[in-house]
């Protein structure tokens, strides 16, 4: 839905709420014309109910409006003397229609400075429980997303089973889309793996604004922009549509910003035709492949000198002969390279020239691979680009996608002979509406990022991982080794080997419980 839209829906909703309360506004000893201005409205409601005026903002953030408008529908009938389990069921199965009958049918009288608490332990628990529920969500929402590590593209900085804080008010916070959506989850309900929103309503795209742009080499939490999977790692090949703040979140790291001219050679990225400068604490991942003597080694030992993870065949394997190892940096090669049961080792590189059809983008007319790929450009706002068929291809997402359907805007770009189309028209030349970004793991034949799927647009960005506050590692043995010590409340940026911050954490924790205890007491004698 677009802004128009959604201001004359706001607009239908207000002349609902004048029809169905401007008599008992009238009881509560108001005027009946204030139950008809909009956002006026519901502060003299919050008057009327005796709930803080506050409240009226929680009706206007979204996902946390669809929370409140039920307890606003109770808060109003019961402050007409409707108190039953009876009308609280009524007036939520009937969306808070049944205020209508309370408002013309029924003499009610306005109850002023009724008990606001609760009656009985279950409705303090669920009142408890659902005011934890909003400041959580809006905790989730606007500042700060827990988020789990689930594959090894970022290895070694960021490593699987790594859990993350995810500031979303670095960047701004992007503004939920979903009009209804089950709190505290993404898009998929735990255990049932069934849908948590509805695809329809929408509202439209907003951005609070943040405090730093994304940088080259920021690692950068996002949605990703093809995805159609039912749920994270769903292998059922059934695809469905998703708003763009339902669709799967990636962590990959930004290796091209907007304006940037980016190109692959041998895997390693080029900017502007220069080497990408990673942070010291990247290291970027290769695969390789050798022949051994024969001898058999100690896969623990594997893992401890060399980083290398020999629990998935499909990252390590190897028989009397060859081995295949995909995920290594070239420092940890040229040590294994010195392993006595190592004859020779060898990277893996796609040649520049051979063409993997599942390549951005995905056409199969250039011929690019995984490890030599561009040079393309990566779009700026306000910035304009030449199109012709070439660009016809790295674009046409943007222009029908990004900049076109997820925008409510209904855009076709064809082609026809060596013209390109938009809409039917002829267009020699395209302005972009928005920044777009190159997103890529270190671990280069371990992860799936732009190299195969293309551009990440601004509006799918969804905050900055600023924390590792638990990492558990699968592949120990023992259930106190599984906890990766050394990595508990580590932050993701900086330079030099990450510094745990846990000891300090557990001190300040003690700190807090020995005063709290000492001020219990205090009070009490």
């Amino acid at each position: 839905m677009i802004f128009t839209e959604w201001l004359i829906l706001f607009l239908i909703l207000q002349v609902i709420h004048f029809l169905g309360t401007w008599k008992l506004y009238k009881k509560a000893d108001r005027k009946a014309w204030e139950a008809l201005i909009p956002v006026y409205n519901a502060v003299i409601l919050m008057k009327i109910i005796g709930r803080p005026w506050w409240w009226m903002i929680l009706l206007f953030i979204p996902v946390i409006n669809v929370i409140m408008l039920p307890v606003i529908w109770v808060e109003t009938i019961r402050s007409f003397g409707k108190n039953s389990t009876k009308d609280t069921i009524i007036v939520i199965v009937t969306l808070g229609f049944y205020i209508f009958y309370v408002n013309y049918i029924l003499d009610v009288t306005h109850i002023k400075d009724r008990d606001l608490k609760p009656r009985t332990a279950a409705g303090e628990w669920t009142s408890s429980i659902l005011f934890a529920v909003i400041a959580a969500t809006i905790v989730h929402t606007y500042f700060m997303q827990p988020y789990t590590i689930p594959t090894g593209s970022l290895e070694r900085t960021l490593l699987v089973g790594d859990f993350l804080f995810v500031s979303k008010f670095h960047y701004g916070a992007r503004t939920p889309m979903t009009a209804v959506s089950f709190p505290m989850v993404h898009d998929t309900i735990p255990v049932l793996h069934t849908k948590s929103y509805t695809s329809k309503p929408q509202y439209p795209y907003f951005r609070l604004p943040g405090f730093q742009k994304i940088k080259r080499n920021d690692i950068v939490v996002f949605s990703l922009p093809n995805d159609t999977l039912r749920f994270f790692f769903d292998t059922s090949n059934i695809s469905v549509y998703k708003p763009i703040d339902k669709k799967s979140n990636y962590v990959k790291r930004c290796v091209g910003v907007p304006g940037d001219s980016l190109s692959l050679v041998d895997g390693y990225v080029y900017i502007n035709k220069k080497q990408n400068d990673l942070p010291d604490r990247a290291q970027v991942q290769f695969s390789f492949t050798g022949t051994t003597n024969g001898d058999r080694f100690n896969l623990q030992n594997l893992y401890d000198r060399y980083k290398i993870k020999t629990n998935n065949p499909g990252e390590f394997g190897y028989d009397n002969q060859r081995f295949f190892i995909k995920g290594m940096t070239i420092e940890n090669a040229a040590k294994f390279k010195n392993h006595p049961n190592v004859t020779s080792i060898e990277r893996i590189i796609t040649e520049k020239g051979n063409k993997e059809s599942n390549i951005f983008p995905n056409n199969g007319k250039v011929n690019w691979n995984k490890d030599n790929f561009g040079p393309i450009y990566i779009p700026e706002a306000g910035k304009t680009v030449k199109m012709d068929l070439k660009s016809f291809s790295l674009y046409r997402r943007i222009i029908e996608v990004y900049e076109g359907s997820e925008m409510g805007i209904d855009n076709k770009l064809t082609a026809n002979g060596n013209q390109v189309l938009l809409n039917g028209a002829p267009i020699d030349s395209y302005t972009f509406k928005q920044d777009y970004y190159w997103m890529m793991g270190d671990n280069r034949h371990n992860s799936e990022d732009s190299r195969y799927w293309g551009y990440v647009p601004a509006t799918h960005i969804v905050g900055k991982p600023v924390f590792v506050w638990f990492s558990w590692d699968s592949n120990a043995k023992g259930l106190f080794n599984k906890i990766r010590w050394e990595r508990m409340f580590t932050t993701v940026g900086g330079s030099g080997e990450p510094v745990s911050y846990f000891k300090y954490f557990i001190i300040l924790l003690a700190g807090y419980f020995i005063y709290n205890q000492y001020r219990k007491r205090k009070k009490g004698a």
